[in-house]
């Protein structure tokens, strides 16, 4: 297909007549320099044109072989870091890939793609390899007069923070090197709210997000001396970013580099890497990108499936637990995955109540749970051996432990077939969140984990036929999801003709649009469609864009009330809900009679606000004072956490004056005045995602005219008031609204004013 062809299809927009002009309320808005400007940057390369077949015939020419003379590994690596870890470092699959892995790098290659199966050491040891090579030193180069440094540190991205901070933490103790911020040591890791880089580090573990924030700042990566790429294969937005950016940096004259090259390695853990080939192919039609393939290590598992339809997964899940816990031998701890972290924490608790009952001459059973928010801390009990003898540990774990990071000691896998999957509704502006059926590929994953390290079993809680209509694999998020942060990085980028940029695959145009108009509305666009600089302020927060633009608005004088936005950002960030969803009467009686004191009338927001004000002046027991509420300790802990750093973060930006008293500091309500200023600030976020109580007592939206519920865990639920801003628009059984304020109507007219 032709570039330009290629293009058009790209701007073709279902239901429109013309693509390039959009209403924002009473005002019309052309697209036409979103998406045609004038000047192009002059980073961009012209969108891939398919390979031919005899560029596609230069894999198994370009496909490196493993070494099969063990003794030429260097002695250097066989004798560094912790002697400790060294034989199971010996053990693992890729060990004697790594001349190989070198050799991939060396010279003008500098792109490789390394397939390997989850579990053959890829994450842990290809960094290892590469960062004692001599491309991989620090170099001295002229930039603009100045004198700079170029390189010195391997960068290795991952689609989640709990696979960052393990592998970090792993790779550290096989270096024998301290993880700490404030020590020297050789690797460092950096995930939203949380960093420890020490002096001197040469190995960085981070997420994808992270790399991105890096790339505003630093757009041709100087730090570096190479990127690895890991769990390609999973396709986030983020890494579809990343990648696009990547090839931008490959495909340039270096002179931003000081004319040092950056060497990047791509890692998937499935064989199914041709379009990523194709996207890195070098520009040369007769080369391509080199290609490693290492086999894991993987031993028999025995699957069993469902004999029927399983009615409900949940009570499914934990009779299978007990099941294997009664009648499989020790040693082999259990990996059970679920949909979410709520589920897991319901898990967990009936596990511990019926562990508690178990005579004594049973094994006792120690649930850990394993899920995205989770704090470090609390992550590393699932990764290590249970302190107590006679005990089976269960993992209870999100689809993270599919390929991100590998839980010792498994020999049973017990799959729920689903996982929480986001779908953003471009025509409804709205995010849908449901537990759907996983891939095929996911199952495989799965699967394999019972595998490592001996024979195993996995038990399927669907049936054989459910496994046969599986869709082979997933969508990339990147064509399901909103795509509002993508744009604004892009933007913050330079990237002024975004459909130019790169990219595996491209979102819907619908989705791209309705971004450009979001962001237009949060200030971060002008009419043109050149960013701003709330758009450049807005790019750096680690918080989605529409709670970025609270925060700018918090710290202006009118509103003057930064401190409790962050509280208000802290808590819902630190998790799913920050209040346990309680089934029996009973309980929820006896925690409502706590909660009464929390709750205002002015809605959720607020009442975070009030929740996270009480906690933190609790001089005595904030743990006790949780339980007796029904609240999340973990999320609490992790709220202080990101309060912490939105604060460090607010200081150096300036948008603070000065650093916040410690806590406890005593409880004062807010004014009801003063509230309603704050949830003024709010709908400079969120000012599009307002309600009006129409009639028939339902709720109509503004934007689109959808009739939305309250959600049940909402202070509000049941009642009624003349509008409402809410935070989160999700479709489960049907349309809700969550994290809902009451607000007044003419507020939402100021809002929208000049949109």
């Amino acid at each position: 297909m032709a570039e330009d062809e290629h293009k058009s299809k790209r701007r073709k927009t279902k239901g429109t007549n013309d693509a390039s002009v959009v209403r924002i309320g009473n005002k019309t808005i052309s697209l036409s320099a979103y998406l045609n400007p004038q000047k192009k940057s002059t980073e961009q390369p012209a969108v891939d044109q398919p390979c031919t077949e005899a560029a596609k015939s230069q894999e198994s020419a370009n496909e490196v072989k493993p070494d099969s003379h063990k003794e030429s590994v260097p002695r250097r690596l066989a004798t560094s870091g912790n002697p400790l870890l060294l034989k199971s470092r010996k053990a693992l699959p890729i060990w004697n890939y790594q001349n190989e892995i070198r050799a991939g790098l060396r010279g003008d290659n500098d792109v490789l793609l390394i397939v390997g199966e989850t579990g053959s050491g890829k994450s842990t040891q290809v960094p290892q390899f590469l960062c004692d090579e001599p491309w991989c030193r620090k170099k001295k180069v002229r930039l603009h007069s100045d004198t700079v440094n170029v390189g010195g540190m391997i960068a290795i991205t991952q689609p989640r923070r709990v696979a960052a901070t393990t592998l970090a933490s792993r790779v550290s103790r096989e270096m024998g090197t301290p993880l700490g911020a404030s020590r020297e040591g050789s690797v460092g890791y950096s995930v939203r709210f949380d960093h420890k880089i020490p002096k001197g580090t040469k190995i960085k573990f981070l997420t994808e997000g992270m790399l991105l924030q890096e790339l505003l700042r630093d757009p041709h990566l100087r730090q570096y001396s190479a990127i690895i790429v890991d769990e390609i294969h999973e396709r986030s937005v983020d890494v579809d970013l990343i990648a696009g950016f990547l090839k931008q940096i490959l495909s340039s004259d270096k002179a931003g580099r000081g004319g040092i090259p950056l060497k990047v390695v791509i890692m998937s853990a499935t064989a199914d890497v041709e379009k990523i080939q194709d996207f890195f192919k070098p520009p040369n039609p007769s080369s391509s990108i080199r290609l490693l393939r290492i086999k894991g290590r993987q031993y028999p598992v025995e699957v069993k499936h469902a004999t029927k339809p399983v009615p409900d997964i949940q009570e499914a899940l934990l009779k299978q637990i007990f099941d294997v816990h009664l009648h499989e031998p020790l040693p082999g701890d259990i990996l059970a995955f679920l949909t979410g972290q709520e589920e897991i924490e319901a898990a967990q608790r009936l596990i511990e109540e019926y562990s508690a009952t178990l005579a004594s001459d049973v094994p006792k059973l120690l649930a850990c749970p394993l899920y995205g928010q989770l704090s470090i801390q609390a992550q590393q009990d699932a990764f290590q051996p249970t302190k107590k003898g006679f005990t089976r540990k269960v993992v209870l774990a999100t689809n993270i432990a599919e390929t991100s990071v590998t839980v010792p000691g498994v020999r049973y896998v017990i799959d729920c077939g689903k996982a929480k999957v986001k779908q953003f509704r471009s025509q409804l502006g709205m995010e849908s969140l449901l537990a759907k059926a996983i891939s095929k590929s996911s199952a495989i994953q799965r699967t394999g984990r019972a595998g490592r390290e001996g024979p195993g079993k996995c038990y399927r809680l669907y049936t054989s036929e459910t496994y046969d209509s599986l869709k082979d694999a997933d969508l990339p998020e990147i064509l399901r999801n909103d795509v509002l942060s993508a744009v604004l990085t892009m933007k913050a980028r330079n990237i002024n003709d975004i459909l130019s940029f790169p990219l595996m695959d491209f979102p819907d145009i619908e989705s791209v649009e309705k971004a450009l108009i979001h962001l237009h509305f949060l200030g971060a666009l002008a009419d043109d469609g050149s960013i701003t600089e709330i758009g450049k302020k807005l790019a750096v927060f680690p918080v989605s864009p529409p709670y970025g633009r609270v925060l700018l608005a918090a710290s202006e004088p009118q509103y003057d009330c930064l401190l409790e936005v962050i509280d208000i950002i802290a808590c819902i960030t630190s998790g799913e809900n920050i209040f346990h969803q309680l089934q029996s009467e009973e309980v929820r009686e006896e925690a409502e009679e706590y909660r009464k004191e929390l709750y205002r009338r002015e809605g959720d927001i607020l009442t975070y606000l009030t929740t996270m004000q009480r906690y933190t002046a609790e001089n005595a027991d904030r743990i006790e004072w949780c339980k007796k509420r029904k609240i999340n300790i973990r999320n609490m802990k992790q709220a202080l956490n990101i309060r912490k750093q939105l604060r460090g973060i607010c200081l150096k930006e300036k948008m603070l004056t000065e650093a916040p008293p410690p806590d406890p500091q005593p409880f004062i309500p807010m004014s009801p005045e003063r509230a309603g200023s704050l949830l003024n600030c709010f709908m400079k976020g969120f000012g599009t995602k307002c309600a009006l109580l129409a009639p028939d007592s339902s709720y109509v939206t503004i934007q689109g005219k959808h009739v939305v519920a309250i959600h049940p865990s909402s202070t509000l639920h049941g009642q009624k008031r003349e509008a409402i801003m809410f935070l989160e628009h999700v479709f489960t059984q049907r349309s809700y609204v969550k994290k809902v304020s009451a607000i007044q109507a003419d507020w939402i007219v100021e809002a929208l004013q000049g949109h």
